[in-house]
């Protein structure tokens, strides 16, 4: 049996991920013509080249398939790391703002008290003014 060239310009692009071992093997499923032709069917047995092309075109697209497959999925686990740092961003930042939230708070908290124990104070003082201010005002009157 002679050997047969067969012509496929459009059906192994720039090697995409393909060795040139693979590139070997699937050149050699177009020269490996020797042996009977499978009885699987008729049309196949008839023409067992037509076979082999199907085999090849399939296997490529099971391989660049898998080839788009894997840049989805590296492709999918980028996008997620991203995700991480975005989250991991936005959480220190808003446990800084909580912190300066809490800080701010404690601050109003000290603040708060000091205005109250001032408030006291001054209402004592005030009544001790108004005790005064009524003492006079009644020893005032006992001497008029």
């Amino acid at each position: 049996m002679g050997e047969q060239h067969v012509g496929f310009q459009s059906e192994v692009p720039d090697n995409h991920g393909f060795t040139a071992t693979e590139i070997q093997e699937l050149l050699s499923l177009f020269l490996l013509n020797d042996g009977p032709p499978s009885p699987t069917s008729d049309s196949q047995a008839s023409n067992p080249t037509t076979t082999d092309q199907r085999k090849l075109r399939r296997m490529l697209s099971n391989r660049e398939s898998a080839r788009r497959s894997r840049w989805r999925k590296k492709r999918h686990l980028e996008d997620l790391n991203n995700e991480v740092n975005r989250l991991m961003t936005q959480n220190r930042d808003l446990k800084d703002r909580l912190g300066r939230v809490l800080n701010r708070r404690h601050m109003v908290l000290r603040q708060n008290d000091w205005l109250w124990m001032e408030f006291v104070g001054l209402r004592s003082r005030l009544s001790d003014l108004c005790r005064i201010l009524a003492t006079m005002s009644s020893t005032s009157n006992t001497f008029t």
